[in-house]
């Protein structure tokens, strides 16, 4: 119960009072989302990379043991969610905003918190999770501006895009600079933490705007759907992830941090995606919030899991 209350009170709650303010803002002053898009993309996001990254401590076997896991287990994710698109009969952006909807958690603004609480602050745990949320970075700045578009732009248009992303290059200077041992001056480091500091605030705004000013029409077929991602994202991705941990024999610490940083819900990237590039803005702003909910159970009944085998 004290787990339950406790992501329920700084988590879930929190998050549900900075969607709610921009569900209002949404539906009374009609606000640009494109714009808040662009900020979340290109200025915001990077900046909150940068500063955990260059201030987290990383080992190099920590680093190969969660690059190994992410990748299996991005892998083994996307194997799943192509079986119900196939079944589903999915076509154009459904197609691609279903995939985003499961392989894009969100590892920052949800993960680090929680990450904190089931571990309480444990070092080795925390810079598992900024392992995972440095990849949950890189992949929808890569490969998910590439599926969103595949079905309507050419080659060039996507690599153009793609290389105009800063992530792209925040994340090697980040890891870069911590090799070198660089000193950043406070007149770079104070506004990059600034920035930092308005990335979730404005990722949520921006989810709620988009869940303002949407139509709240959802057809039978559409229910499914968000069911389906919901039941992807939160109940088979832990899964996976503890048979993953189990099959490369990670233990301790390191395969608890790994199995809670599957658990979270949808990201808010899937609807910063989907904004930006017109993908299915409404499904994948129902399947952030849908997933945010449930998680108050699904995630406590991982962490709960985790204490009872631990």
């Amino acid at each position: 119960m004290n787990i339950f209350l406790h992501i329920l009170t700084h988590n879930v709650l929190p998050l549900t009072i900075m969607i709610a303010i921009g569900i209002t803002m949404g539906k009374v002053f009609r606000p640009d989302i494109k714009t808040l898009s662009k900020l979340n993309f290109y200025v915001f996001s990077p900046a909150m990379m940068f500063e955990l990254l260059f201030h987290t401590a990383i080992s190099l076997q920590l680093f190969g043991q969660v690059m190994l896991f992410f990748f299996l287990f991005m892998a083994l994710q996307y194997a799943m969610v192509e079986a119900v698109i196939r079944i589903r009969k999915y076509e154009g952006g459904m197609k691609n905003a279903m995939r985003n909807s499961v392989l894009f958690y969100n590892s920052a603004n949800y993960g680090i918190p929680i990450n904190q609480l089931a571990f309480a602050g444990n070092p080795m745990s925390l810079a598992v999770q900024v392992l995972i949320m440095m990849m949950q970075n890189l992949v929808p700045n890569t490969y998910g501006i590439y599926s969103v578009n595949a079905h309507k732009a050419d080659w060039r248009q996507i690599r153009r895009i793609i290389l105009g992303m800063p992530t792209v290059y925040v994340i090697p200077a980040a890891l870069l600079l911590r090799r070198l041992h660089a000193e950043i001056p406070s007149s770079i480091e104070t506004p990059i933490r600034y920035l930092s500091d308005a990335f979730i605030g404005t990722a949520l705004i921006t989810l709620g705007i988009q869940l303002g000013i949407m139509t709240w029409k959802i057809t039978r077929s559409a229910a499914v759907d968000v069911g389906l991602s919901t039941v992807l994202r939160l109940v088979l991705g832990p899964l996976i992830a503890w048979l993953l941990v189990l099959l490369l024999g990670v233990d301790g610490i390191v395969a608890s941090a790994l199995i809670v940083s599957s658990a979270v819900p949808t990201s808010l990237s899937s609807v910063l995606l989907a904004v930006e590039f017109d993908n299915e803005p409404e499904f994948a702003s129902q399947t952030v919030l849908l997933s945010t909910v449930l998680s108050i159970l699904s995630v406590t009944a991982v962490i709960s899991s985790l204490h009872l085998l631990g």
